[in-house]
């Protein structure tokens, strides 16, 4: 998985690209066609905005978070993430059991 951090009104240092890659790494767990990840972090006045976009096998899963801390806001962000990767999986998977055949009452 390809990680790419950026800022936008604010110096992204090797602490914060570091944050982000080791919580970002719990998305590869769960699910394994996560291709890319760009990551954007922005200050504007007192808000510190996290966003993330993920390409995923078939498509791109985007969310973002607000908070007043920068670590706060990349967690919401991670958690936002996870949970949308979790039910883009959920969504792909076949939930049909496989040994029951459909049977006609004529």
């Amino acid at each position: 998985m390809q990680l790419n951090v950026s800022g936008h009104h604010v110096v992204v240092t090797q602490s914060l690209k570091n944050y982000v890659g080791t919580k970002i790494e719990k998305i590869g767990r769960h699910f394994d066609l996560v291709s890319d990840v760009q990551c954007i972090l922005t200050v504007e006045k007192l808000q510190h905005k996290a966003e993330a976009t993920a390409k995923v096998n078939g498509g791109t899963i985007y969310c973002d978070h607000i908070e007043e801390d920068m670590y706060a806001a990349i967690d919401g962000m991670v958690d936002k993430l996870e949970r949308r990767v979790r039910k883009y999986k959920e969504k792909l998977a076949d939930h049909r059991p496989k040994d029951k055949q459909k049977t006609r009452y004529a």
